[in-house]
Parts: C-alpha cells; sequence; structure tokens
C-alpha cells in the first residue's frame, strides 16, 4: 500500500512538472547555460536524471560492505548515498545567482526571525529540506548550522544576489534535525548479542 501511495505521489509530481522538465531538456540539450542549470527545473531535471548512478551506487556499495564481511545490508547505503544525493541538489539551488549577481554588494541580515514573515510557506519548507538529508542526530545540529553557514556566507562573498540571512541557517538547522529523527530508524545502527552466546564469565576476586 505504502509502495503504491508513493509511486501514485512521484507520478503527480512528475505529471505537474513534465512540461518545465521539458522545456529544461531542449535548453541543456542545445548546450544553452541559461535555462538548463541556472534554473529550478534544470536542477529538478539533473536530479531525476542521476537517479540510476545514484541507485547503482547503493548497490555497488552494499556489495562492497557484504564482501568485506559487513552485515549493515541496504540500510546504510540507502542512508549514505540518500545523504550525498538530498543534500548536493538543495545547496545548487540555494547557491544560483539572482538577476543581479555580481553587481548588487553583499547583504546580510543578521536579526533573528525578522525574514521568517517574508519567507511565505515555500521559502520556509525549502529551507528546512535543505539538509533534510543528513542523519547523526548527536551532531546534526552542529553540522546543519555549519553548512548553512557555509553556504550563507557563499553567498556574500560570491554576490549572488541573494540575502545572507541568519534566519536561514536557523531554519536549515532545525529543517535537518527535524528530517534527522524523522529518518533515524533508517540509519541508526545497534550492536545485538544472540542469545545463544555464551557471557564471559565474571572475574573472581582475589
Amino acid at each position: 500500500m505504502l509502495a503504491g501511495l508513493a509511486i501514485l505521489g512521484l507520478a503527480g509530481v512528475l505529471f505537474a512538472v513534465w512540461r518545465p522538465l521539458m522545456m529544461t531538456a531542449w535548453a541543456c540539450m542545445a548546450g544553452r547555460w541559461h535555462g538548463c542549470f541556472d534554473t529550478s527545473n534544470g536542477v529538478l531535471l539533473m536530479t531525476l536524471v542521476g537517479l540510476p548512478l545514484a541507485a547503482l551506487l547503493v548497490w555497488a556499495l552494499a556489495r562492497l560492505r557484504r564482501a568485506g564481511s559487513v552485515t549493515s545490508g541496504w540500510r546504510m547505503p540507502v542512508a549514505e548515498v540518500g545523504m550525498v544525493y538530498g543534500t548536493v541538489p538543495m545547496v545548487w539551488l540555494t547557491l544560483q545567482p539572482g538577476p543581479g549577481a555580481g553587481v548588487v554588494p553583499g547583504r546580510v541580515s543578521p536579526i533573528p526571525l525578522r525574514d521568517l514573515v517574508t519567507m511565505g510557506p515555500v521559502g520556509i519548507g525549502g529551507n528546512l529540506l535543505i539538509f533534510a538529508a543528513l542523519a547523526s542526530v548527536p551532531r546534526i545540529l552542529m553540522l546543519g548550522a555549519s553548512c548553512s553557514i557555509l553556504v550563507e556566507t557563499a553567498q556574500y562573498v560570491l554576490r549572488l544576489d541573494r540575502v545572507s540571512s541568519v534566519d536561514d541557517v536557523l531554519v536549515n538547522a532545525a529543517g535537518a534535525v527535524l528530517f534527522g529523527l524523522a529518518s533515524r530508524r533508517l540509519w541508526r545502527t545497534t550492536v545485538e548479542v544472540p542469545s545463544d552466546q555464551p557471557r564471559p564469565a565474571p572475574a573472581s576476586a582475589g
């Protein structure tokens, strides 16, 4: 049932974005930078095109782990590849230049919670998803915040005509933590001692 719902959801998304994706595909095949790699449709197209390569990498990692007698199954390779594959396109979108890139000076918004009102639901949702593929909850907050600070710094230094906002850092880190907690069962590893394995005898005193 879950697989069927996932397939229907994916089909619905593809139906909604099919036409802009095809327009972007023609621009890419014609070798035009504008309209291919510098648009959200182009990033989505490249992400979809790269899915078979990501699946092949998951399979290769699982085979290597199995050959090395590491019994993590498919769970850890999927989590590791998904962590990278789910983060890179979102960072790519964040670092896309605006119309005044290279001309407009860098802008900083250091006051917390001021930009949340202007972000809107789409902006907040996108910021939550940027580092949502990261894992390891004990370190995820620092990792998400550090990566977000690097992205915001790059926006300012490269003069991409974007505002480097402290709210972006806060929402990025919150999204990483929330999705990390939600997916914890997929990437968490536990070591269990079989019940039939003899336990070591306690050392005798004296």
